[in-house]
């Protein structure tokens, strides 16, 4: 298993993870265009016939903040530590940026805990609630934990 930066080609690949969870209720739907405005942001886990088995990104918000968003595993590849993987080496990328703090919005709760993300009020992230949240469909009722990693512990 290969983690690599993502690129142009494999925007098809990400946002097919993405919206297969997303036809779930699992994850907020992602068009091809704006995967391809964000591929910068991607991480991709590439299998043995170097097809994209897993992705995330991380998306920077402001000098010390970021959200890890998309974190998405090929249903056939779940529970095999790929996830785990990505989600390491995201923070390593976010590490390397100089982001002092980390959050994700997620239904996953358990799986962020296991790498040290702490359940915390959404409300304390203005940054992603006026820039995102407000044109979320979901933004009256939402039902996703948000969770916070402080890098510099």
């Amino acid at each position: 298993m290969k983690v690599r930066q993502a690129g142009i080609s494999d925007a098809s690949s990400i946002c097919s993870l993405i919206n297969h969870y997303a036809e779930q209720g699992k994850m907020l739907h992602r068009s091809l265009e704006s995967i391809y405005d964000d591929v910068r942001e991607f991480q991709v886990a590439e299998g043995k016939d170097a097809a994209v088995v897993a992705c995330v990104a991380v998306d920077v918000f402001w000098s010390d903040l970021a959200e890890i968003k998309s974190l998405a595993v090929a249903p056939d590849r779940c529970g095999a530590g790929i996830g785990r993987m990505l989600l390491e080496a995201a923070i390593a990328d976010a590490r390397k940026l100089g982001i002092k703090k980390l959050f994700v919005l997620t239904y996953e709760q358990a799986f962020f805990e296991k790498l040290g993300f702490r359940m915390i009020d959404r409300q304390t992230l203005p940054e992603k609630v006026w820039r995102e949240c407000i044109a979320c469909p979901k933004v009256d009722a939402c039902d996703e934990t948000a969770m916070l990693l402080n890098l510099d512990d």
